[in-house]
């Protein structure tokens, strides 16, 4: 399989690390919707990264479908969403707000990048950035709990653990003003683990 866009994505990201934790065997294409929209319209009619490729050329678009679709192919035993049950809810939740952190760095980040100076919003900013600050706060105090466990309790990693740490390393990439490795010492420390990890490594920005 194919996946298709930059690691520079907290989306493409996580579904890269997770490929890696899965043990599928995939290439890489880091097309951008910017400056190659048809290499990427030609699969996914969105226009959006990451999007997967499986081998027989079915397409597979947006990270939380994708992921899922990933943990049926691997098979339960490597799965990093429990199948079902309040262990898969646990895992959903977590790796929700992980998600919507990404989400609204995103936005925050992209507000300079796109408009002219004088055309930028700098409540918009705030409002994401607080949101941002909300996510991972949250998280924050969940690594806190788990101690030296994953972010549920556990010890294995899961689907949390994997965006969690890419939403931190995300912001503190493009939101710096924020200095979230200080701020949320726990979650950094669990990053960090993430991080030194071949599967994080490897598919670093």
């Amino acid at each position: 399989m194919k996946l298709i866009g930059g690691f520079g994505s907290p989306f493409v990201r996580r579904v890269a690390v997770s490929l890696n934790f899965l043990g599928l065997d995939w290439t890489h294409e880091a097309a951008s919707v910017f400056d190659n929209p048809n290499s990427v319209k030609k699969h996914n009619p969105l226009v959006r990264v990451p999007t997967v490729v499986l081998d027989d050329g079915e397409s597979l678009v947006e990270s939380y479908a994708i992921l899922d679709a990933l943990d049926e192919i691997a098979g339960d035993a490597k799965r990093l969403i429990p199948a079902s049950g309040p262990a898969r809810r646990d895992v959903m939740k977590l790796t929700a707000v992980a998600s919507g952190t990404m989400d609204k760095a995103v936005w925050a980040y992209y507000e300079t990048r796109f408009h002219p100076e004088e055309k930028v919003h700098e409540p918009w900013i705030e409002h994401n950035e607080e949101q941002v600050m909300g996510g991972l706060g949250y998280l924050d105090s969940c690594a806190k709990k788990a101690g030296q466990r994953w972010l549920t309790g556990g010890d294995q990693i899961s689907q949390a653990d994997v965006s969690a740490a890419v939403a931190l390393s995300f912001t503190n990439r493009v939101r710096s003003n924020l200095n979230v490795m200080d701020v949320f010492p726990n979650l950094a420390a669990l990053s960090a683990r993430c991080e030194a990890m071949d599967e994080f490594s490897s598919v670093a920005p």
